[in-house]
């Protein structure tokens, strides 16, 4: 069996508010399988997203889960959003295939701004100026 890497089994996450302003920051963890896929892999991200403290776990594999492999996802649960008034499973399995034909993850819905990296102020003339003067 190979070792994990330094990604403890996370191969991506995303982040969401389900919460009026101030809310606690939510996550989606991801894991990413090729090849031959087993239900200990889903129970591996179950695993993940407990000692995360995420919120859904989506397992993404390029082959059609097997019968174990989706009862292990259904017997994570649900995690339900008071806000939006919904339960969603918390342990998701979404092939490659499906990712192609436009499903997604059955999740709260996401903002789609950009509020890490925030535009910059322009520079006045007069600070570009100042700026040359250190080089003098």
């Amino acid at each position: 069996e190979k070792k994990k890497g330094a990604d403890r089994g996370i191969d991506g996450r995303l982040y969401f508010h389900d919460e009026a302003k101030g809310g606690k920051t939510k996550q989606i963890v991801f894991s990413v399988k090729s090849g031959h896929v087993t239900s200990y892999m889903v129970r591996d991200l179950r695993g993940v997203v407990e000692r995360e403290g995420a919120e859904i776990g989506v397992f993404i594999t390029m082959l059609n889960p097997t019968k174990d492999m989706r009862s292990e996802a259904a017997g994570a649960g649900f995690y339900e959003s008071a806000t939006w008034q919904k339960r969603y499973p918390r342990i998701q399995i979404l092939t490659i295939e499906d990712i192609l034909r436009g499903r997604g993850i059955d999740c709260p819905p996401l903002k789609r701004t950009n509020v890490t990296f925030k535009k910059a102020p322009k520079a006045r003339n007069n600070d570009i100026n100042d700026s040359n003067k250190l080089f003098d």
